[in-house]
């Protein structure tokens, strides 16, 4: 036989076979359903030998994105761009050394124009004239609301400094000799009283070789910062201050200003944090740690700075500014982040001052206005009622 095709008949198999079908068809005959059916549902049990496995660990919470425990989104506040209030304010002295308007806590606003210094009641909308001055010895050259808001020390351009009762309308003393020029700035702290270098019962305080047109304490009353047109800055500490010595050292003498130092603002609830700002050739605003001395940082505004002012309720910054864009800035801190740029005055704005609550911003500008913003806004926590109180100046749109 030939070896292929017996290979052929051991190997593949016969088409006669029955393995070689195209399909299986299965034998039941052998097979009992009943049995079957009986041992998978009432037969023995099936064990488990093994723990089950442990269940998946959320990785974020469900009640992490519950509605209920979703922190409140805040809304973002809207800054108005223009003024709740523009009034006159004829013979404001456009003079960038000067200090001529303050707001006291007890709401009483106090502006000098030109010889005269006007008191404006913030609740009551009434106004009252304060003092005017005699010619030869105007014009007002400082005005500065004492921390009890009732008294008010008036600088004179002869030199003089007058303090009055604002609620009596009545002048208490009045302080000569002290200076050989006019009065550019006062620093009301308690029964202190801070006139450009020399202070009212207590030591002299000599560090500046000319005008000093900035001083503001500190929330705490123990630091002084003086800013002057030589271009230096200026912290004092009150506990160095001593009647038994004829004068009083600085504490810290900063010179990183290029021209006069006139805009100074405590930061609130950070007594050791001053912002400073630069005149016309610096245009900076500095932040300083009062305790060491460091700058801890310098941002150019582009313009002069004239007034800076603190938010009372937000991280934020008010600056005022003089050439060439006269306008406000809102900051943000620590970030610099320009919030806002308020305009409409005309001329470099001088002062600026800030209501009780710390909502409200009053400037004052070369171009003979007063403007109230609404700049800072009200907490969500204490928005008053509306006020029913009557228009400032009900019966004409100026200042007196």
């Amino acid at each position: 036989m030939d070896p292929w095709q017996s290979f052929q008949q051991q190997v593949l198999p016969r088409k006669t076979s029955k393995e070689n079908l195209d399909r299986f068809i299965p034998n039941r005959s052998a097979m009992d359903f009943d049995y079957a059916h009986y041992m998978l549902t009432e037969g023995t049990r099936i064990l488990a030998f093994k723990n089950k496995a442990p269940a998946p660990v959320e990785l974020f919470p469900r009640k992490c994105f519950s509605p209920e425990q979703a922190k409140p989104v805040r809304p973002k506040r809207h800054i108005p761009q223009t003024s709740e209030r523009t009034l006159d304010a004829p013979d404001l002295l456009d003079d960038f050394y000067l200090n001529l308007m303050d707001w006291g806590i007890s709401n009483i606003l106090a502006i000098a124009l030109g010889r005269t210094v006007y008191l404006w009641d913030a609740s009551s909308g009434s106004t009252s004239e304060l003092v005017m001055v005699d010619d030869e010895n105007g014009p007002v050259t400082s005005v500065e609301l004492g921390s009890d808001g009732k008294h008010i020390a008036v600088g004179l351009n002869n030199s003089e400094v007058q303090l009055w009762d604002s609620t009596a309308i009545r002048q208490l003393r009045t302080s000569k000799g002290g200076h050989r020029t006019r009065v550019g700035s006062l620093a009301c702290n308690n029964h202190i009283l801070i006139v450009e270098e020399w202070t009212v019962g207590s030591s002299t305080m000599t560090g500046h070789n000319q005008e000093v047109c900035g001083l503001k304490w500190s929330a705490s009353g123990q630091q002084l910062a003086s800013g002057g047109n030589d271009n230096l800055l200026h912290i004092w500490d009150r506990s160095m201050a001593s009647s038994n010595l004829a004068t009083t050292q600085w504490l810290h003498r900063l010179e990183d200003h290029t021209t006069a130092v006139k805009a100074l603002a405590w930061r609130p609830f950070q007594g050791n944090l001053l912002a400073s700002g630069g005149g016309g050739g610096d245009r900076c605003i500095k932040f300083w740690n009062t305790h060491t001395g460091a700058c801890l940082n310098s941002v150019d505004t582009g313009s002069q700075v004239c007034a800076l002012l603190w938010s009372k309720n937000e991280r934020e910054l008010l600056s005022s500014h003089g050439f060439t864009q006269n306008q406000l800035i809102l900051w943000k801190y620590p970030s610099m982040m320009k919030m806002a740029e308020l305009t409409g005055h005309t001329s470099r704005v001088h002062f600026m001052a800030q209501s009780p609550d710390g909502c409200t911003v009053a400037s004052a500008a070369g171009d003979k206005t007063l403007k109230f913003w609404n700049v800072f806004g009200t907490p969500e926590a204490a928005k008053p009622a509306p006020k029913t109180n009557p228009e400032p100046f009900p019966n004409v749109n100026r200042i007196r």
